[in-house]
């Protein structure tokens, strides 16, 4: 799904591109206009992509985008139909695209559009607590609650039947019916991507959303970010506990399980039914497969095949975990 709140300032031609990168023009490409910039799944003809690491190797060699940011030693594993753009440091070139395509993904700041929910049309249709503020571009569905001092902020679609608890803020998401968002959460702000300098760090620009499917609960305290080139998603009927971090781009399964403190890293794709105690920190760009259980105070730094139990530092077969351990 593109994303249905920023708007695109495109398209641009690609000798501009090279432009803002610093970098000669190379006359042997066309200079053709670029419409998006996109990962490397989702880019069309005429997006442009990035490509960094060897671990995405197998989606850069199908990629159907016909630019590339990417280094010299991987320009190589492209297909013929994508030109590579060669730059020293591929995740900053890319986000200095994705700015000039985007330019108001970078800031976070509060929604000043936001209203009281007794001035506007929702008041009637939503049972709601006290000073519970609305943005723009948002819309709720039948038989929803908002609690007190909560803030939908612009950019937001809430399903039929959905419960909104205190003290949250939700901005740039689309929840989809009979979903629970418990206290305190904060959902849809940017997550944790900047590039670090001496002087200020390098915002890295957020343009994706998250995706909150029907039949999910948020527990309180809990924090998702949305994604940076792609989405954030909570497939349905999963469960999240207390105080749960869940980074950008992650992509979590149908009927999972997450218990409280749980951390994931960005970009990590967790299967159906998964399940994970409580205290795990999961790495980022990994893939856990379905049916995996994984304890409590694990540590996963490895992708987890299918219908594994794991457990320990770093997370191994729980079975091997515990016959080293007596």
């Amino acid at each position: 799904m593109s994303n249905p709140f920023y708007n695109n300032h495109g398209p641009f031609k690609i000798s501009s591109i090279f432009q803002i990168l610093n970098l000669e023009f190379n006359k042997s490409y066309k200079d053709k206009n670029i419409n998006d910039i996109k990962d490397l799944i989702t880019s069309n003809e005429n997006d442009i992509t990035f490509f960094h690491s060897k671990k995405y190797k197998e989606l850069a060699n199908i990629t159907k985008a016909t630019f590339c940011i990417t280094t010299e030693n991987l320009k190589e594993i492209l297909p013929d139909t994508c030109k590579p753009i060669i730059v020293k440091n591929v995740l900053l070139a890319t986000s200095t695209v994705t700015a000039k395509f985007y330019p108001n993904s970078i800031s976070d700041n509060f929604d000043n559009t936001a209203n009281l929910i007794d001035n506007t049309f929702f008041k009637d249709k939503v049972r709601f607590g006290k000073n519970v503020l609305v943005g723009e571009n948002v819309s709720i569905g039948s038989n929803c609650m908002i609690g007190h001092n909560t803030i939908i902020e612009q950019n937001v679609s809430i399903g039929d039947n959905c419960t909104i608890g205190s003290n949250s803020i939700i901005r740039n998401t689309l929840i989809g019916n009979n979903v629970k968002i418990l206290d305190n959460c904060v959902i849809g702000k940017h997550g944790f991507g900047f590039f670090p300098d001496k002087k200020t760090n390098i915002r890295y620009p957020h343009i994706g959303i998250v995706i909150i499917e029907d039949y999910c609960e948020i527990g309180c305290g809990s924090t998702i970010d949305r994604g940076s080139m792609s989405n954030t998603i909570i497939g349905k009927n999963t469960y999240l506990d207390n105080q749960i971090h869940v980074a950008h781009n992650v992509k979590i399964g149908e009927n999972c399980i997450i218990a409280g403190q749980v951390g994931i890293a960005g970009s990590t794709i967790l299967g159906k039914n998964v399940k994970i105690g409580g205290q795990a920190g999961i790495s980022g760009h990994l893939k856990i497969g379905d049916n995996v259980d994984v304890a409590g105070g694990s540590g996963v730094i490895r992708d987890i095949p299918d219908n594994s139990k794991v457990m320990g530092y770093p997370a191994k077969n729980i079975r091997d975990f515990l016959r080293e351990n007596k």
